[in-house]
């Protein structure tokens, strides 16, 4: 079931709730006693979490933007724990996608053949190539939200060796000198020594000579190494 919550406030929002779960109960004599029991017992709420969605609504046509307050739907997320969406009387596809990437997981557009029509609703409504629009704006920003898990994409990783940087050297450096803040620098590409290590790096002895803007890395460390010995 959709409920949507114009013109509420938070207690109403719970009476109506109330009465649902009284409904889905269906064992007890209807009163406003009974239908608070109904809520508040553990059978109720989970029969809510399983049936209804709740959407956050603004009851006027159209409704001004500035009387939409979006954040709403994350109150009501708070305040009863049930999926919530949005129900939308602005004009235009614009509040209705924010209401998607901040959670909507419906969302209500009234539709028509043609706005300028009689009544009150249909200024309101969108006709049908608003509504396509709309529903492909829909859908990409589903597919935008992701996961929430910060991490590289895989799109990102061919990326990663050419966008950051290491340690390089400033200048030449010959074997047995200290490295030092004048001759460590940091450059793309990033295939080198972190930068990360740069303060680990200061005052230790340069094994083997480096070229200026040559990568300080640990597989031509040891190569050298191995070539001298």
């Amino acid at each position: 079931m959709i409920l949507s919550t114009g013109m509420s406030v938070l207690g109403e929002v719970e009476d109506a709730l109330g009465v649902l779960a009284f409904g889905y109960l269906g064992k007890l004599e209807p009163s406003i006693e009974a239908f608070r029991a109904a809520y508040c017992s553990a059978q109720g709420q989970a029969l809510l979490q399983n049936q209804v969605t709740l959407l956050h609504c603004t009851t006027e046509y159209p409704a001004p933007l500035e009387d939409v307050n979006l954040k709403v739907m994350d109150t009501l997320i708070t305040a009863f724990g049930l999926p919530v969406g949005y129900s939308d009387h602005t004009e235009g596809i614009t509040v209705p996608i924010a209401a998607v990437a901040r959670g909507a997981v419906v969302i209500e557009k009234h539709f028509t053949l043609d706005r300028t029509l009689p009544g009150p609703d249909h200024k309101a409504s969108l006709e049908p190539a608003d509504l396509r629009q709309m529903v492909a704006a829909i859908r990409g920003v589903e597919q935008v939200l992701g996961s929430g898990r910060k991490h590289p994409a895989p799109s990102e990783l061919k990326n990663m060796s050419v966008a950051r940087k290491s340690l390089v050297a400033a200048c030449s450096i010959t074997s047995g000198e200290l490295f030092t803040a004048e001759n460590l620098a940091v450059k793309r590409p990033g295939n080198g020594l972190s930068p990360m290590q740069y303060w680990n790096n200061i005052g230790t002895t340069a094994q083997c000579d480096f070229e200026k803007d040559e990568l300080i890395t640990l597989q031509k460390i040891e190569a050298r190494q191995q070539v001298t010995q």
